[in-house]
C-alpha cells in the first residue's frame, strides 16, 4: 500500500513542500521501518531555531544626564532584543550608542558576534560607510578645504555625465560577475557614485595633526547607490532564509547562512563593496591633492557598518571602528574617530578586551533625533545657531542650505564620549587632527526639484488670482 502524506504526518513529521518529492520516491523504492525513517529524515527541512535566551552584552557606556539615560535605556530596551536572534554568540554596545530603528534592531555602535551567519540588517543599507585621512605635509588647510570643495559632491544621486570618476576595469568586471552585483542599476551606480558622498553625516573635514603639523583631509561617506542596493537584495534573500529556519526571529534580523551558495557570493559582494568604497574615498583624495598642486603623504582607513570575520564568526559593526589587528588587513593599526565639526578627530591605536570584542567608538553618536533636535533650537534662527556653534571654523553646507541636525549640539558631548573610551579600555588616542574647517550636504531637499517645482506652481497659481 502506497504511503500517503497522512502517513508521514502519523509518524511525526511536520507537512511542507517536500513531502511530495519524499512520497514519491519512498514509494517507488518501496521503503519502510527504519529505511524510510533514515530517509525521511534526510529529506526533512531543517528544524526551526527557536529565539535563544540568556545572552547578555557587552556595556561599554554610562548614561551621566538626563537625555543620555533616556539614550541607553532604549539602547539596552533594543540588544535585549537583539540577542535574541539564534546565531548571535557576542554582543557589545560602544559609548557612541543611539537606537537606529525599532526595538530588536542592532543600534549605532553596537555589535554582534554571529556563528556561521551573515545578518544584512546588522550592518544596514549604508554598507561599509568609513572614514579616510590624507595628510598634505606641504599644503595649508584652506587650500585643501578649497580643493575638496571643488572635487566633491553631496546630495542625492551620482554625478553627470562628462563629471564622473573612471572605474577601474578590473573592479567593474568583478560587480558584473557577482551574483548581487551584476544587477543593472547596482552596476550604473559604481559608475555614477563614484566620487559622490552623499548626505546626512557624510563629510569632508581640514584640519591640522597635532602631531606633525601636516595638513589632513577627512572624508566620511559609505558605499552609496550600489551599497544600497546590495542590502536590498541581501535583505530579500534573508528573508526567504529567515521563513524556512527561524520565523520567530524578527525580519530585521534575518541571516544569510555562509555555507550556502547565496551566503558566500554575499560575503564575496561585501569584499568588492568595500574595495568600491575605499576608490571612492581615494578618488577624492588624489584629486584634492591635484587640484591644490601638492603632494600627499600619509593614507589610511578604516570601515563601520561592515561584517568582519573571524574564522566561522561573523563581526556584524553598525557603527563600531574595528581596533583589532586580524579586522585590519590594510592599515597600520591606526583608526579613525571623528567626533563633530567643531572637536578634533582622533587617531586611536587598540586592541580586543574581554569587553570591546575589538571595536572601538565610530564617533559621537546622537541622544535624541534629527527632528526633536531641531526642535530644541526654540526661536533661534538656523543662521544664528550655526554662526554660535560654527565660530572660529570654516563650516560649509554644500547645498548651502544649513543643517543645524548635523551642528555640534546635535551629538553627544565629546568629551563623554572620549572620557568612557579610557574608562572601557577601548582605545588609546595617539594624535589628534584639530579642526580648520568642514563641508556637509547640508539640507539638501529644502531645494530638491519636487519643493522648487511646487513653489513654482503656487507662485503661478497666486499670480493668476
Amino acid at each position: 500500500m502506497a504511503l500517503t502524506g497522512k502517513d508521514l504526518i502519523d509518524m511525526g513529521y511536520e507537512p511542507g513542500a517536500w513531502f511530495k518529492t519524499a512520497l514519491l520516491e519512498a514509494n517507488e523504492r518501496n521503503l519502510s521501518g527504519g529505511m524510510l525513517r533514515s530517509f525521511l529524515d534526510a529529506q526533512k527541512p531543517a528544524a526551526k531555531l527557536p529565539l535563544r535566551d540568556g545572552l547578555t552584552f557587552h556595556r561599554n557606556i554610562r548614561a551621566e544626564t538626563e537625555h543620555e539615560m533616556a539614550n541607553v535605556a532604549k539602547v539596552d530596551e533594543t540588544m535585549i532584543e537583539l540577542c535574541r536572534t539564534p546565531t548571535l554568540t557576542e554582543a557589545a554596545v560602544m559609548p557612541d550608542a543611539c537606537p537606529a530603528g525599532s526595538v530588536g534592531t542592532i543600534p549605532v555602535g553596537g555589535i554582534a558576534v554571529a556563528e556561521g551567519a551573515i545578518h544584512p540588517g546588522m550592518h544596514s543599507a549604508d554598507i561599509c560607510c568609513s572614514v579616510m585621512i590624507t595628510e598634505y605635509p606641504e599644503a595649508e588647510p584652506k587650500v585643501i578645504l578649497d580643493a575638496v570643495q571643488a572635487v566633491t559632491h553631496f546630495g542625492p544621486g551620482g554625478r553627470a555625465n562628462g563629471r564622473r570618476f573612471t572605474l577601474a576595469p578590473k573592479l567593474l568586471d568583478d560587480f558584473r560577475e557577482n551574483f548581487y552585483l551584476r544587477d543593472k542599476k547596482i552596476v550604473q551606480a559604481a559608475q555614477e557614485h563614484m566620487g559622490t558622498q552623499g548626505d546626512g553625516n557624510h563629510f569632508a573635514f581640514v584640519g591640522t595633526s597635532k602631531a606633525s603639523g601636516h595638513t589632513c583631509l577627512v572624508t566620511h561617506h559609505g558605499s552609496r547607490g550600489p551599497g544600497a542596493g546590495l542590502y536590498k537584495l541581501g535583505m530579500r534573500t534573508a528573508e526567504q532564509f529567515r521563513r524556512k529556519l527561524s520565523p520567530d526571529t524578527l525580519k530585521t534580523n534575518a541571516w544569510i547562512p555562509f555555507d550556502t551558495r547565496e551566503g558566500e557570493d554575499y560575503w564575496a559582494a561585501l569584499q568588492i563593496i568595500r574595495r568600491w568604497t575605499k576608490a571612492n574615498h581615494n578618488c577624492l583624495h588624489a584629486a584634492a591633492a591635484e587640484l591644490a598642486k601638492t603632494l600627499s603623504g600619509r593614507r589610511f582607513w578604516n570601515e563601520h557598518n561592515f561584517v568582519f570575520r573571524d574564522g566561522d564568526a561573523f563581526y556584524h559593526a553598525k557603527g563600531a571602528t574595528p581596533v583589532d589587528a586580524k579586522f585590519l588587513p590594510d592599515t597600520e593599526g591606526l583608526q579613525i574617530v571623528p567626533l563633530n565639526m567643531a572637536e578634533p578627530v582622533l587617531i586611536v591605536r587598540g586592541e580586543t578586551t574581554s569587553t570591546n570584542l575589538g571595536f572601538a567608538p565610530h564617533g559621537a553618536g546622537r541622544n535624541y533625533s534629527r527632528g526633536a533636535h531641531k526642535r530644541m533650537q526654540g526661536d533661534r534662527t538656523d543662521q544664528q545657531v550655526f554662526d554660535e556653534e560654527t565660530a572660529g571654523i570654516d563650516a560649509r553646507f554644500w547645498s548651502r542650505n544649513i543643517d543645524t541636525s548635523e551642528l555640534p549640539s546635535a551629538y553627544k558631548n565629546a568629551a563623554t564620549v572620549r572620557a568612557q573610551m579610557d574608562e572601557f579600555k577601548l582605545a588609546e588616542v595617539v594624535d589628534q587632527i584639530m579642526p580648520y574647517g568642514c563641508i556637509m550636504a547640508g539640507d539638501w531637499e529644502r531645494d530638491a526639484p519636487w519643493r522648487t517645482r511646487g513653489k513654482a506652481r503656487q507662485r503661478e497659481v497666486n499670480r493668476r488670482h
